[in-house]
């Protein structure tokens, strides 16, 4: 790693390629107003050619002037302009809405032009509106898709807190879920509301950590016209949740000004609008969840106290998957018979050795890690039916070393016993020495076969040849004897 970075040359980056693939849209003009770069992300948002932009002036090309423009202004001051909201029409009449980033270019001193990012006002509300997972389940026009009866498992934690919600779904008092990552804590948010009277109106989940803290506002609550440079009418999404459920993921992640903002809302069940003097009430059911122990976010100071009290009249926990060990099994099952309906597969199990691996790993990722891990290793599986080491993802052998029994690692130092389940503590370091191991172990299973092993591997006969070239194997040394 050491010798890559150095020898990686900024002035060798071909930056202008980095800036043409960005999603943000991107313009860089000079000192007179120019355009000198203009990237498809902004032709997109501006619904202009390119071509029919670069060598024009700005101000020639939208309904700007040196005092409206973000561009002439930073160009003006040689100041950064940071998350300017705008909206603006170009000379053809394309009105845009969007959040504004520009910075001063400087060489030597000497101010030479601005860049500005531009991010499209809508595409950054929909990366603050959670998306959901994808599922063959015919997504619900409410937008849960989840119900009580889609969460597997009967550990008795976890049918305690599906009690709990359930009891509370009707309840107007709000509810806090406290779950690490992947426990399934929108899942329980969504079934939540499907269980409940609201079920009709809308359920809009919103990530916490996504929201910019000067943006929340007209994103929550609204904007009215006039509350700021171009602002319109526009409903927020407590309006659009009205009546309905709203789900406010990583609440510890809001600023603590936001939460302040927030706990009136939430005391007041009124939203106003930004720069509007009209309060318009809420019917709404809230949902929050964290994905720390209260008592530890509230010490550090990243959830106020008050906010709590009020968010967590009802408190539900969800437990980790390590503590719900016994339920292994039947998740692997479930997630297996996903999988082949997905991928098209007919995997029945997994071996005993991985079965033993799953139930000793610590799994931080969960329930989710655990999916992910089954879908992983059910693309690598061409055509049999049971789920072996050498089909695992590599990140899950970081913690194998540890807890594997010793009679593997005698195995692993026979290089000439043909098992699919065999590998070398060497690959808990790297990925590429992952890989280069479970060619060796398909190698050892077909006898040198190439063209089988490729087959076992489910990659085509051209990229296991490289590979073998790559990590120095030959497949002649791997024949049966």
């Amino acid at each position: 790693m050491g010798d890559m970075m150095e020898k990686l040359i900024l002035e060798d980056i071909d930056i202008y390629r980095v800036l043409s693939s960005m999603h943000e849209g991107i313009l860089i003009a000079d000192t007179t107003g120019k355009v000198l770069f203009y990237n498809e992300t902004q032709a997109r948002i501006d619904d202009l050619d390119p071509e029919d932009v670069i060598g024009k002036r700005i101000i020639d090309i939208y309904q700007l002037t040196d005092d409206t423009s973000t561009t002439m202004r930073c160009l003006k001051s040689g100041q950064a302009i940071m998350n300017e909201p705008k909206v603006y029409q170009t000379r053809f009449g394309k009105v845009a809405n969007i959040i504004n980033n520009v910075y001063p270019l400087y060489k030597s001193g000497i101010l030479i032009g601005a860049i500005n990012f531009c991010k499209d006002y809508q595409l950054l509300e929909k990366t603050i509106v959670m998306g959901h997972r994808a599922s063959k389940k015919k997504k619900a026009d409410n937008g849960a898709q989840f119900h009580f009866s889609d969460i597997i498992g009967s550990d008795p934690d976890m049918l305690n807190a599906v009690r709990i919600a359930t009891m509370s779904s009707n309840s107007p008092s709000p509810i806090m879920i406290y779950g690490e990552t992947g426990t399934g804590k929108e899942l329980f948010a969504q079934s939540i509301h499907n269980h409940s009277s609201r079920r009709e109106k809308p359920f809009i989940p919103i990530n916490c950590a996504a929201i910019p803290e000067n943006l929340l506002e007209g994103i929550l609550f609204g904007t009215s016209k006039g509350a700021f440079t171009g602002a319109i009418n526009k409903r927020g999404l407590f309006e659009q949740a009205d009546g309905g459920t709203i789900f406010l993921d990583e609440l510890d992640s809001m600023p603590l000004a936001l939460q302040a903002k927030f706990l009136r809302v939430i005391q007041e069940k009124k939203v106003r609008k930004l720069g509007s003097l009209k309060e318009q009430d809420l019917d709404i059911k809230i949902i929050s969840s964290v994905g720390q122990s209260p008592l530890e976010i509230i010490q550090k100071g990243a959830l106020r106290m008050d906010l709590f009290y009020r968010m967590g009249v009802v408190f539900i926990m969800l437990p980790p998957l390590r503590e719900r060990k016994d339920e292994l099994n039947e998740l692997v099952r479930y997630f297996i018979v996903e999988y082949n309906k997905t991928l098209n597969k007919q995997v029945t199990h997994i071996s005993k050795n991985v079965s033993s691996l799953f139930r000793k790993y610590h799994w931080p990722g969960n329930v989710r890690e655990l999916k992910h891990v089954i879908e992983a290793s059910m693309n690598l599986i061409a055509g049999g039916s049971t789920i072996r080491f050498a089909h695992l993802p590599s990140h899950i052998f970081s913690f194998a070393k540890k807890i594997l029994p010793k009679q593997f690692e005698a195995k692993a130092s026979n290089t000439q016993v043909s098992s699919k389940d065999i590998f070398s503590s060497d690959l808990l370091q790297t990925q590429a020495v992952n890989e280069r191991q479970i060619i060796s172990n398909a190698l050892n299973y077909t006898g040198g076969n190439a063209a089988k092993a490729a087959r076992s591997l489910g990659i085509s006969p051209q990229s296991f040849h490289y590979k073998l070239k790559k990590y120095g194997l030959n497949r002649k040394e791997f024949r049966s004897k």
